[in-house]
C-alpha cells in the first residue's frame, strides 16, 4: 500500500530519484504515515495534497541557482541572470554562470528540472485518480480539483517543453503501468503541443473564473489563468524555434524514425496564438493596473507600473502566488524569504545586509524609451561593443551632467543630485525599475543618514571592490521589486507577491501574433502595444516614429514589439526564453557585457563606459537553444534521443 506523509499545512512526499535503477520505471515511493485511502477520506488532507501539487510550479522568484538541494531544479528565475537583460554581480559560486558562459553539458545538474517535472506529473496523476473517492467533497469541488491538477500537469510539460523541447508523454498512465525505461523515447514537438493544449482545454471547460469555496489558499488556478497559459504555449509553438526552423531540419529522429521537430513552418500557428490571447482579453475580467492616487501624470505612470508588483491580486494579475517556504530552511518564515529576495537588490553599504547583486544589463538600461519623444534612444553599439549608436531624434544625451536634478520619485523628498544626462528624460518604467549610479536610495532607512545617495564607483557610497565580492558591477541596480516603505536596515524584509501571468503579457502576446499571422492585423498589434505605452506615459508608436509605416512594415513592427517586451516584462523571466524562441540568442547573447567604469576613483569618471571590467563573456551556441538531457537520465533511458549538439 502506498502511503504519504503530511507535514504541517503542506503535503510533502519523499520521491525516489526519478531515473534511478528501479524495477518499475518512474516508480514513486512514498512515506508510510498515511495511506492514499486515508488522505482522500477527508476534505482537509485532500486539499493538502492539492497544495502539494501546486508546489511543482516553477519557482520564478528565485533568481539564483545556488548550490542548494532544490535550487538547481526549480529556480526558474535564473533565466533572468542567464539572459542579456541582467548581469548579476557575482563571478564565482553561482551556478547560473555556467549557463551564461556556455560551460555546461549533460553532466551539469544545475537547472535540470526534468526529474522534478516528471515527479509533478506523477503526483498530479495520483491526485486525479483518487480525488473522486473523497466523501467530503461535492461533485463540483472534485471536478474543479481535477481540472486544477490537469492544468498543473500540463504546465509541468510546458516547463520541459521550453527547456528541453520534445519530451516523453506520460499521459494518464501510472509509473508502474507498462512504462519501462528502455522503451522510452521522446514524442515530437507537435505531439507534446497537442497534449498540453488538449489538457488545458479540458481544464478551461471546468475551471471557474474565480475560486471561493471555503478552501482558501492563494494562487489556485482559474479559467483565466489556464487561458493565459494556453496563449503563452501557443505563442511559443508558433515561434521560429518550435516551428520548422532550419537548425533542426533533417535532424533528431526518435527510435521510431519520427522527426522530433516540425520540418516545415506552419504560419497558422500564429493565428491560433492570436485567438488564444484575444480570448483572455475578451473575458473582460482584467485591466492594466493604474494608480489613481496620483494627479501628476508622470508619477502616476511610475506608480502604476510599480503597483503591478506591489498590489497583490490587482486588476492586472491573472494568476500569481505568495512565496513558498524558503528553500534554505523548511522552518524559515516569510520574512526570511523576503530577505533572500530583497537583499540582493539593496545596495551594499547603504543597507547593512545589502548585496547590490541583481543588476540590469547596460543593454536593458539603454533600451528604455525617452519620455518626450517616445523613441528608443540606442539603436546599437560601435565595434568596441560598448559605445552606443544614438538615435538623434530621440532626445537622448550620452554625455555630460545636470546639477540639482530631481528624481521624479525621491527628488521632492530628498532634493537634487548630480545626474548623468543619460538617465534624464527616460520613460516612467525606467524610474520605477532602475537605481542608477548617483541616485538616492529608495527610502530613508539606512545605517548612516549621510549615505543616502548611492554611488557605485571605487570611492563611492556603495563602492566597487573586486569581481568576486558583493557590490554592483554594472553601475545600475534593480529597484522595481523593492517596496519603498520597509526598514530593511532593521530586518523588516516582509513578504512579496509573484505573478505568473498578467494582462500586459497577454497584450504583448496578442500584438506579436497579430503581426506574424498570415492574415496580418497590424492595427490590432499597434492598438495593444500603444495601450501598454500609454500606461507608461508614452505617445503612440506611430507618433514616435512618423517615418515608419507600421501597417505595411512587418519587420519594423516586430522590432518594436520585441523592445517593448524587453522593457515591460523586464526581470520577469521572459527575455531568455524570448531570445531563444525567436532564434536571436546567438546574436544577442554572444558578447562581453559593457558596464560603467566602476573602478574609477571619481564619480564623473565612473560614467565612462567600458567592457574591461566584466571578465566573463556571454556565450551562446546553436546547441544552447535547448538544454541537454542529463546523463543521469540517459543512463536509465538508454534509447532516448539527445538534443542537437550534445
Amino acid at each position: 500500500m502506498n502511503k504519504i506523509k503530511l507535514l504541517g499545512l503542506a503535503l510533502v512526499t519523499a520521491v525516489a530519484p526519478l531515473f534511478s535503477s528501479c524495477s518499475d520505471y518512474l516508480e514513486v515511493k512514498l512515506d508510510d504515515q498515511l495511506s492514499l485511502e486515508e488522505v482522500f477520506s477527508k476534505r482537509t488532507t485532500t486539499y493538502q495534497y492539492l497544495k502539494h501539487i501546486y508546489s511543482f510550479m516553477p519557482y520564478e522568484a528565485q533568481f539564483q541557482m545556488e548550490n542548494q538541494p532544490t535550487d538547481y531544479r526549480d529556480a526558474d528565475g535564473a533565466a533572468v541572470a542567464m539572459s542579456d537583460e541582467a548581469h548579476f554581480s557575482w563571478t564565482m559560486w553561482v551556478p547560473h554562470l555556467n549557463f551564461v558562459t556556455g560551460d555546461y553539458g549533460p553532466t551539469t545538474q544545475n537547472w535540470n528540472n526534468w526529474p522534478l517535472m516528471y515527479q509533478g506529473i506523477e503526483q498530479c496523476g495520483i491526485f486525479m485518480e483518487n480525488v473522486g473517492s473523497c466523501p467530503e467533497l461535492t461533485a463540483q469541488e472534485k471536478n474543479i480539483a481535477v481540472a486544477e491538477a490537469r492544468f498543473v500537469r500540463a504546465y509541468c510539460y510546458f516547463q520541459l517543453f521550453r527547456r528541453f523541447g520534445p519530451c516523453f508523454l506520460w499521459g494518464d498512465r501510472r509509473s508502474d503501468q507498462v512504462i519501462r525505461p528502455e522503451s522510452i523515447d521522446r514524442n515530437s514537438i507537435d505531439e507534446v503541443l497537442d497534449f498540453m493544449i488538449t489538457e488545458i482545454d479540458r481544464a478551461i471547460e471546468v475551471l471557474p473564473l474565480t475560486i471561493d469555496n471555503g478552501v482558501q489558499f492563494d494562487g489556485r488556478v482559474t479559467k483565466g489563468a489556464a487561458m493565459a497559459a494556453k496563449a503563452r504555449i501557443l505563442l511559443y509553438a508558433a515561434s521560429p524555434l518550435f516551428n520548422g526552423c532550419d537548425l533542426y531540419k533533417g535532424k533528431l529522429q526518435n527510435k521510431d524514425g519520427k522527426y522530433l521537430f516540425p520540418q516545415t513552418n506552419d504560419p497558422e500557428k500564429w493565428t491560433k496564438a492570436a485567438e488564444a490571447a484575444k480570448a483572455v482579453i475578451d473575458l473582460n475580467m482584467y485591466r492594466l493596473y493604474e494608480d489613481n492616487s496620483e494627479t501628476d501624470p508622470f508619477l502616476k505612470a511610475i506608480k502604476s507600473y510599480q503597483g503591478v508588483q506591489f498590489e497583490p491580486w490587482n486588476s492586472e494579475i491573472i494568476w500569481g502566488y505568495w512565496p513558498r517556504l524558503c528553500p534554505y530552511s523548511e522552518s524559515a518564515g516569510v520574512g526570511w524569504i523576503g530577505y533572500m529576495h530583497y537583499a540582493r537588490y539593496c545596495p551594499k553599504d547603504i543597507v547593512a545586509q545589502g548585496c547590490s547583486g541583481y543588476c540590469p544589463s547596460m543593454k536593458l538600461v539603454d533600451t528604455y524609451p525617452m519620455a518626450e519623444s517616445g523613441r528608443y534612444p540606442v539603436t546599437g553599439y560601435e565595434s568596441d561593443g560598448y559605445t552606443p549608436i544614438i538615435d538623434p531624434k530621440s532626445g537622448y544625451e550620452a554625455d555630460g551632467f545636470t546639477s540639482d536634478w530631481e528624481h521624479p520619485i525621491e527628488g521632492p523628498k530628498f532634493g537634487g543630485v548630480k545626474a548623468h544626462n543619460s538617465v534624464i528624460g527616460r520613460d516612467a518604467r525606467f524610474y520605477a525599475s532602475v537605481l542608477a549610479n548617483g541616485f538616492y536610495w529608495v527610502n530613508e532607512f539606512t545605517k548612516d543618514s549621510k549615505k543616502t545617495i548611492v554611488t557605485y564607483y571605487s570611492r563611492g557610497t556603495s563602492p566597487f571592490t573586486n569581481l568576486d565580492a558583493d557590490g554592483c558591477k554594472v553601475g545600475y541596480s534593480w529597484r522595481r521589486f523593492l517596496p519603498t516603505d520597509r526598514d530593511y536596515q532593521n530586518n523588516q524584509w516582509g513578504e512579496f507577491f509573484w505573478f505568473y501571468f498578467r494582462l500586459a503579457e497577454v497584450y504583448l502576446n496578442y500584438a506579436e501574433a497579430c503581426n506574424e499571422k498570415p492574415a496580418r492585423q497590424a492595427d490590432e498589434s499597434l492598438k495593444y502595444i500603444n495601450m501598454i505605452r500609454a500606461r507608461a506615459g508614452l505617445n503612440k508608436l506611430e507618433e514616435a516614429y512618423p517615418e515608419i509605416n507600421f501597417l505595411s512594415d512587418k519587420d519594423a513592427l516586430r522590432e518594436m514589439i520585441r523592445k517593448e517586451r524587453m522593457i515591460e516584462l523586464a526581470f520577469e523571466g521572459h527575455r531568455y526564453y524570448d531570445c531563444r524562441r525567436w532564434m536571436i540568442a546567438e546574436k544577442e547573447m554572444n558578447y562581453l557585457p559593457p558596464t560603467l567604469n566602476l573602478a574609477a576613483t571619481t564619480y564623473e569618471a565612473s560614467w565612462q563606459r567600458t567592457n574591461n571590467l566584466w571578465n566573463r563573456s556571454m556565450v551562446f551556441e546553436p546547441k544552447h537553444y535547448f538544454l541537454p538531457i542529463n546523463q543521469e537520465q540517459l543512463n536509465e533511458m538508454v534509447n532516448i534521443t539527445q538534443n542537437y549538439g550534445w
